[in-house]
């Protein structure tokens, strides 16, 4: 026999990670399987925590910043529909704005027209 085959017999069986610690009195499974269970624990409880303390007043705080700044702008509108008799102001009939190579099947409007924001372009052809 050659040397080689002679000292991978004479090798242990088993071979242990370096990491690995021996489990005195128990079953290295249920101790592995104790652990598990202990480290997710410990992280659910974390997590709602995290949910809890940090992300519900996170909510909270940026909703009521965007409510406030909405109703800023809804303020703003209704200050401009105010000084254009009930209309917005519509913005200057540039060019280069609302050009149409090939027109649409249903009209010079878009598909999504809405008549109270937008500009009816229907108008500008009669």
């Amino acid at each position: 026999m050659s040397f080689r085959l002679l000292t991978r017999r004479a090798a242990p069986a088993l071979r242990r990670f370096s990491t690995e610690t021996p489990v005195a009195g128990k079953n290295a499974y249920l101790a592995n399987l104790e652990a598990v269970e202990h480290h997710a624990a410990e992280t659910t409880e974390l997590w709602r925590k995290i949910s809890n303390y940090v992300c519900l007043p996170a909510i909270a705080v940026c909703s009521a910043w965007v409510y406030n700044l909405e109703m800023e702008h809804k303020a703003h509108l209704e200050h401009e529909m105010a000084e254009n008799d009930g209309q917005y102001p519509f913005p200057p009939a540039y060019d280069y704005l609302n050009v149409r190579r090939k027109p649409f099947p249903w009209g010079p409007n878009s598909l999504f027209f809405n008549p109270e924001v937008q500009k009816n372009l229907g108008e500008d052809a009669e």
